[in-house]
């Protein structure tokens, strides 16, 4: 590639791979909007929801460090064609759900719409230096619009156009997008020659690899996990009907969707670790208010919290090209996976918690300690060097 286009960007190939990620998204979100309806007409228990809810996640986020290494390998656009047509499948097996067993073998394999994010990452990337990429990979992040796409549409479509069609639609949205993206998406010009797979793999033994998972895993898996379980806390806790439900989480997910970007951009001018000296304290506190059971701390702590980590997943993936610059899609992978599982064990222990004390308190008391402890490791990890002794060739 010449100096003058990675300088510029590209914006096509932005925009592709935003809306790629966006509708794989809302495949993934279609599951969470449609578990109140579907604890009704499946009788689940709480421990048998939070279990429904986190098994997509745990394929969502393994598979991201196998995609992001295939794509600094063979390219986005190939790996993108290829998740995209994966999780179309089991996204239209989903309407024919009737048993148990059957939402969560469906619901695995729509994992893989989670995982994607890897692969947009190291898709994009390659089209921006590192001067722009935190704006870059803010806008593409913002992506995670699809989840509130699907929170507000798609009860919304259940109740006017039957059950299927919570997760068709979405389904049918993404194949139509798999169409545009292998058209019109290009593949970054390699820098280099094809890295072996150990010359991947080198960058994830480096101990700032697991810091960052560790920033994301309370990022990105706190907004998993509040954008999959707020349908079920606000039915649950204060009564309110699914398309109510959906609606306030939709808000959530838009709040910290628009925040995403910004934290990319404000990364890019006074770096991503200062932002993150905010964000851990103030999703600590918001934390708190969310304890509190009533429906005005709880709507407080709910936005507050999405602000701030919508910054906070803006600020990690700038910091990833400045440490990584010769691995990013591995590396992605890597801290993708932490932010992933991130999303994966708050359902399953907020739900136990629920069923062995009759409240979700003590999970959100759980959330506002871990983030400090998130806190602490950026204080004593001070800024450091561009890793370029890591680069492979």
């Amino acid at each position: 590639m010449k100096e003058s286009s990675k300088s510029s960007g590209n914006m096509l190939q932005l925009l592709l791979a935003t809306g790629a990620f966006a509708f794989c998204f809302a495949v993934f979100g279609s599951v969470s909007a449609m578990m109140p309806i579907l604890r009704k007409q499946l009788g689940l228990s709480p421990i048998q929801i939070s279990v429904a809810i986190a098994v997509p996640v745990l394929l969502g986020s393994l598979g991201r460090i196998p995609l992001g290494i295939l794509t600094d390998r063979f390219g986005g656009r190939l790996i993108f064609t290829i998740v995209m047509a994966c999780a179309v499948v089991p996204a239209m097996l989903m309407g024919w759900v009737g048993a148990y067993w059957q939402l969560l073998l469906c619901g695995l394999f729509i994992g893989i719409a989670l995982a994607s994010f890897s692969v947009g990452v190291g898709f994009v990337s390659g089209w921006y230096p590192p001067a722009k990429q935190g704006s870059a990979l803010g806008i593409y992040g913002a992506g995670n619009i699809g989840q509130s796409l699907a929170a507000f549409g798609s009860p919304l479509l259940a109740g006017s156009l039957g059950f299927k069609w919570g997760f068709w639609t979405f389904g049918l949205l993404l194949f139509g997008w798999l169409v545009v993206f292998w058209i019109a998406a290009r593949n970054a010009a390699r820098g280099g020659p094809a890295k072996s797979l150990g010359d991947m793999l080198r960058p994830l033994r480096d101990r700032m690899s697991w810091v960052l998972s560790l920033y994301y895993f309370i990022t990105f898996g706190g907004f998993v996990a509040m954008a999959i379980y707020l349908p079920v806390f606000l039915t649950d806790i204060f009564g309110l009907t699914p398309r109510d439900a959906g609606f306030r989480t939709a808000g959530f997910v838009v709040l910290a969707t628009v925040m995403r970007p910004i934290g990319g951009w404000l990364a890019d001018r006074v770096g991503g670790r200062r932002i993150l000296l905010w964000v851990f304290p103030i999703t600590a506190a918001m934390a708190i208010f969310m304890a509190c059971p009533l429906m005005s701390t709880f709507t407080i702590g709910a936005l507050g919290m999405a602000a701030a980590i919508g910054l906070g997943n803006g600020a990690v993936f700038k910091l990833v090209p400045e440490y990584f610059p010769q691995s990013v899609g591995g590396v992605t992978g890597l801290v993708g996976a932490a932010g992933g599982l991130g999303g994966f064990f708050p359902p399953l222990v907020v739900g136990g918690i629920r069923q062995a004390t009759g409240a979700f308190t003590w999970g959100f008391i759980f959330l506002s300690l871990f983030s400090i402890i998130c806190l602490v490791v950026v204080l004593k990890n001070a800024a450091r060097p561009v890793r370029d002794s890591i680069q492979v060739a």
